[in-house]
């Protein structure tokens, strides 16, 4: 007859919380935007975009990450003289678009008037 093997107590299995990614930053973004489109003014596109910064209406400019460079620059050029704030976001035209609850694609957007959010008076991450 063989010898029987002796197995060791196992240590009790122990399952480690599991950490989501830190998707705050991005999180944080989208819901204060969000409520944006819902209580405060906005404008979506380029051209007006444009004339709201000329106007020295506009407070924040978001812009998408693959807005082309020179459109951009001029954007960040006319933010710069109007002492505007610029926030670049993280993803593409498509997802600033679906950020702002549209079907479209937003390349550039300015917020006029926050409304309920605070997403000019608290620095975007």
């Amino acid at each position: 007859m063989a010898p029987k093997a002796e197995v060791a107590a196992a240590a009790p299995v122990v399952a480690a919380p599991i950490k989501k990614a830190k998707k705050n930053a991005g999180e944080t973004i989208n819901s204060r935007l969000a409520l944006v489109m819902k209580s405060g003014k906005y404008t979506l596109g380029y051209k007006s975009t444009l004339k709201t910064i000329r106007n020295g209406k506009a407070k924040l400019l978001l812009i998408s990450g693959n807005c082309p460079p020179l459109r951009k620059s001029e954007l960040e050029y006319y933010a710069m003289l109007s002492k505007t704030a610029v926030h670049h976001y993280s993803g593409n035209n498509i997802d600033l678009g679906t950020a702002c609850g549209k079907y479209f694609r937003v390349g550039v957007l300015s917020i006029i008037d926050a409304g309920d959010s605070d997403i000019i008076s608290r620095p975007l991450e």
